[in-house]
């Protein structure tokens, strides 16, 4: 998993330090919100071409570490 968390960047700079996908001005966020609209992950990975599947993956996982704090 920490593999899968390596490529969420956070950067004071880029979409005003939320969480993203490898730098790439892709917010975690928005990427969860298509999943959660029920969106495929082959529709996202063909709308958003420098999407990986892993950085889908790495949305879910952030998602999950985050919502696991006390």
């Amino acid at each position: 998993m920490q593999e899968l968390l390596e490529r969420i960047t956070i950067e004071a700079g880029k979409c005003g330090g939320r969480p993203c996908i490898r730098s790439l001005r892709m917010p975690v966020s928005d990427v969860l919100g298509m999943l959660a609209a029920g969106e495929s992950e082959a529709s996202i990975l063909r709308f958003h071409p420098d999407l990986e599947p892993e950085d889908l993956r790495a949305c879910l996982a952030y998602a999950a570490q985050e919502t696991d704090r006390p």
